[in-house]
């Protein structure tokens, strides 16, 4: 069994300012404060996050192109020869960003949740962002043409997409000839995914799961899109951390910072242990690891196996250890609209 000494990645919502509204969005992005720090204190954060020394880090959020120092701090990892990828939506991306990115990133990952404009647009919460996610990434494709560039899709499936697998790697992997990766990955009861109404009629149902983790089915998918494209699929179970498989040392091994410095003990539940400002990385570490053993943690995962299942576990996790702010943010959250 491993020892998990330290984290493998880290994860860091560098803000919570998002122009979209996602139906899924496990941080709330564009409903909070952004909570983004000073530019020397996001300078400060990269410092810390190098002094940890994981294999990689990824830049998320809410949107990171909203933040007007972000090459500047990405620099910051990368000369401690740290490996970065930012997670976008698009909507801001023009040539001289995305330039800039490929100058700094190992990976540029863009954020696409429907094969049409009408899927995409409902589950992004803004009519428009299907086009402007075809833009960031035609933009990248003519980046790519001109210097080495490792750019993808990442695409959460739901109920509602789950069906326009195909049509990804059929109609929107070819439009883009220097594409590299298509990466689905279910998507987990974080945030406004873990409400009640919406385990039943968004995360994915158990045969669903089933499909997505056959192997033929991912050897379909390989064949229909351009051989030059990797295709990859998960049901992002690792992220749920059962105490079976923390038993045995298969764990989410990640690290997650909340845009302020703040480090959550577990990425997709509430909670935090620490601030990478003004606590060691050794002891938040600690103190993250700690967690995952929790006996509250373990009683209310254990008995979990399927995604409804896993979501009233996952509300019970951040009740319990969210702090007052989080409890009375989670009771303002809108009732998922079943149409």
């Amino acid at each position: 069994m491993e020892s998990h000494e330290g984290p493998d990645e880290v994860i860091w919502d560098i803000t919570y300012a998002c122009p979209l509204r996602c139906v899924h969005c496990y941080s709330e992005s564009g409903r909070r404060p952004a909570r983004r720090l000073s530019e020397d204190g996001m300078l400060r954060v990269a410092e810390a996050i190098a002094a940890m020394r994981p294999h990689g880090v990824s830049i998320a959020g809410g949107e990171p192109l909203l933040i007007p120092n972000l090459i500047q701090v990405i620099e910051r990892m990368a000369a401690a020869g740290l490996k970065v990828a930012v997670y976008t939506s698009g909507w801001l991306m023009d040539h001289d960003t995305a330039r800039k990115l490929a100058d700094v990133c190992d990976k540029i990952v863009v954020s696409v949740d429907g094969a049409t404009p009408e899927v995409h647009d409902r589950i992004r919460g803004r009519q428009g962002s299907f086009s402007r996610a075809m833009r960031a990434l035609t933009i990248l494709d003519e980046v790519g043409a001109e210097r080495p560039l490792n750019f993808g899709i990442d695409c959460i499936l739901l109920q509602s997409n789950f069906q326009q697998m195909e049509l990804f790697c059929e109609t929107i992997a070819p439009r883009f000839g220097h594409l590299r990766f298509v990466a689905f990955g279910a998507a987990v009861p974080g945030g406004l995914a873990s409400r009640a109404r919406f385990d039943e009629h968004e995360l994915l149902t158990e045969e669903q799961i089933k499909q997505l983790n056959d192997p033929g089915h991912a050897q379909r998918l390989r064949a229909l899109a351009p051989a030059s494209v990797t295709v990859g699929t998960t049901d992002n179970r690792i992220l749920q951390m059962h105490p079976e498989l923390v038993a045995r040392g298969i764990v989410f091994n990640v690290l997650q910072i909340e845009p302020d410095g703040e480090v959550r003990a577990m990425p997709i539940y509430e909670g935090t242990v620490g601030n990478v400002l003004s606590d060691p990385p050794d002891v938040l570490w600690k103190r993250a690891k700690a967690r995952w053993s929790d006996p509250f943690v373990t009683n209310a995962l254990s008995g979990v196996k399927t995604m409804k299942q896993w979501a009233e576990a996952a509300r019970l996790i951040d009740q319990r250890f969210g702090t007052t702010a989080v409890r009375e943010r989670i009771s303002r959250r809108p009732e998922f609209p079943v149409l």
